[in-house]
């Protein structure tokens, strides 16, 4: 998964962006809301994180921006701010959930987790599937009594396959939301990493579909992709 983290604060940014990174996603961390609103609307982010506070456009302004434009990503509202009139305005804006600094990073990961989840109509918090159970907070898949750790990479490469399985995700669509904005983009590398997923969950977990990219689990009318991943 791939976030947008928008605060201004450097000491908060740079520590809430390493424990985003420890916690298994790749981010992009902007301070000022003009570049925030252009960011947002440029890349295919799976949730954003975004302070109210911010210099040039506000956190409320930039929402607005984003959901005027059609982007549906879920954002969760960052703020010292705790009247319930600013709430009920960033919901009204579109806002999916809201933090009131201070703030355990245990609570912001957990919001994360759970927004994005319903966003794409998984209503359970563990994700299992296919025979695998993966467990987030050590970056670890089960399968049976069998357990194997990952490297980062590799966890947020399976991560995103079990979030849209029966799905054709292209190499490029795997790369956008696997890598940070800074990172070394090259999709040739997602096949190295999908081979060694395969070692560790089996060959036939993640099918190739020549031109067109892989699947993960089955495509059929009954997979998990007919019922809550339309789109």
């Amino acid at each position: 998964m791939r976030l947008l983290l928008v605060e201004d604060d450097a000491l908060l940014g740079a520590s809430v962006q390493q424990a985003l990174k420890g916690a298994g996603y790749a981010s992009d961390w902007i301070q000022e809301g003009n570049e925030a609103r252009i960011q947002g609307s440029l890349e295919p982010y799976d949730v954003a994180i975004l302070d109210i506070g911010l210099p040039g456009l506000n956190g409320l302004q930039v929402l607005a921006a984003w959901r005027e434009e059609g982007r549906s990503m879920p954002v969760i509202v960052l703020t010292a701010r705790s009247s319930w009139q600013e709430k009920v305005e960033a919901f009204n804006l579109g806002a999916d959930d809201y933090v009131t600094k201070p703030f355990h990073i245990e609570e912001l990961l957990a919001r994360i987790g759970a927004v994005h989840k319903r966003s794409i109509g998984l209503v359970s918090g563990e994700l299992a599937i296919e025979g695998l159970r993966l467990d987030e907070h050590t970056q670890t898949v089960w399968q049976g009594a069998e357990s194997y750790t990952l490297t980062g990479t590799e966890f947020r490469l399976l991560r995103y396959f079990m979030l849209h399985p029966g799905r054709i995700l292209s190499k490029s669509e795997l790369t956008e939301h696997v890598y940070a904005y800074d990172e070394d983009k090259d999709s040739n590398v997602i096949e190295v990493y999908v081979n060694r997923l395969r070692q560790k969950v089996g060959t036939d977990k993640i099918q190739t579909r020549r031109g067109q990219g892989y699947v993960f689990g089955s495509m059929g009318p009954g997979s998990l992709a007919s019922e809550s991943h339309r789109s």
